[in-house]
């Protein structure tokens, strides 16, 4: 049974329990370029009292030097090894856990944030930002060379997804032997600043149906997340807690590494989602209405 957080001694014995905190960023600490009420006060909060914040993002679309600018932009303290984003993570999977041969390169479904991790763990890599892939010809077969050396196709969110990426990307994962279908994440939906629009689970979903298989998700609610996480930083999953705003992803994740779980109702869960007949089997441990809440322990 979730917690509804309301009394300023609920919260601020939340703060005391736990030495790590986990957020999600999309959603939790703001909306495209427009910060929730209170999250940077929150953020300061917890440094002064010597917590351990870190930055936990399916977003594939930046690097975390590149994501890092969207911090201070927003007047959000971060360090770089502060954030953990779906992107770097995918690429620390195919240089750390995959082994990719030096010999070898994957085919990039994404943007720019992708390719500079990839780049970052020498990684080689193909399509992503080529112009060459980022076109309106249609795209024909009988022009398409293979590259043997490709042997897997990592898929990201992609504004600019084309006939042209998702008709390569099938020819490398049904035609190169052994090559690995991978996404960065499977979220259906991101919070942008006017609504919401398609996420990088809706990017990867044609190749999904035409191949008749699921990817490997590197992303929340993976715990190839957490590992990449935990290798970086150690910390006791007991004092740790993930703050979200999606069930099916943050508090998922967060429940798959045995750390506690804070839901905000700011961004994609509704009241809804947890409660009444129709409510989601994830329940988290903790449920306020922002993250600004937490300034009421005083």
């Amino acid at each position: 049974m979730s917690v509804r957080l309301a009394s300023p001694e609920e919260y601020a014995k939340l703060i005391d329990q736990y030495d790590t905190w986990m957020f999600d960023c999309d959603g939790v600490l703001w909306h495209g370029d427009r910060l929730i009420q209170g999250a940077v006060e929150v953020l300061k909060m917890l440094r002064d009292k010597k917590k351990n914040v870190l930055f936990v993002t399916n977003n594939a679309t930046k690097s975390r030097k590149s994501y890092k600018g969207k911090f201070d932009q927003l007047g959000v303290e971060a360090k770089v090894d502060e954030i953990y984003g779906s992107a770097y993570a995918a690429a620390v999977y195919i240089s750390s856990v995959m082994k990719l041969p030096k010999d070898k390169k994957v085919y990039v479904i994404g943007m720019g944030g992708l390719e500079e991790e990839l780049k970052n763990e020498g990684v080689s890599y193909i399509g992503g930002t080529d112009p060459a892939d980022n076109t309106l010809e249609p795209f024909l077969l009988e022009n398409f060379t293979l590259d043997p050396d490709v042997a897997a196709v990592v898929c990201g969110l992609d504004t600019k997804i084309n006939y042209t990426k998702l008709s390569k990307a099938f020819q490398y994962l049904t035609r190169n032997p052994g090559c690995q279908f991978l996404v960065t994440n499977e979220d259906s939906t991101y919070p942008a600043a006017h609504g919401l629009l398609p996420g990088a689970g809706a990017i990867s979903a044609p190749l999904r149906y035409a191949l008749g298989k699921d990817p490997l998700s590197i992303g929340k609610p993976a715990k190839t997340m957490l590992d990449c996480i935990q290798a970086k930083m150690h910390f006791d999953p007991k004092r740790t807690i993930m703050i979200g705003d999606r069930l099916n992803t943050d508090i998922l994740f967060g429940q798959a590494g045995g750390v506690s779980t804070l839901l905000v109702m700011t961004g994609i869960t509704t009241e809804s989602d947890i409660t009444g007949p129709n409510a989601s089997p994830i329940k988290p441990d903790y449920i306020t209405s922002s993250i600004g809440d937490l300034l009421k322990f005083a």
